[in-house]
């Protein structure tokens, strides 16, 4: 079917991108010894953390996609809940 292929290829673009995410985030914040202001470090630091949360959320997402082509169920995380003694008890 055309949409599984399509889907693939979709994974293998997206397998590259955590790739080139993760040089981002392993290029030093500080390259030089220069002074460089507190506002830039700030920027890049921001930068790495948005590469790296990008790249867990592709990652995360490729992860569901193989799952739903590989037709595997779906895991169902039960909340926890805080509960005092009365709300334990009342039912």
């Amino acid at each position: 079917m055309k949409i599984k292929e399509t889907k693939k290829n979709i994974i293998q673009a997206g397998q590259v991108a955590v790739d080139e995410l993760i040089k981002v985030a392993k290029e030093p914040i500080v390259d030089s010894e220069d002074d460089i202001s507190a506002d830039r470090l700030k920027n890049a630091a921001a930068t790495k953390k948005l590469a790296i949360f990008d790249a867990f959320e592709i990652l995360k997402r490729i992860q569901e996609e193989e799952d739903m082509l590989n037709e595997k169920p779906k895991e169902v995380k039960k909340e926890k809940t805080f509960k005092g003694f009365a709300e334990g008890r009342s039912k």
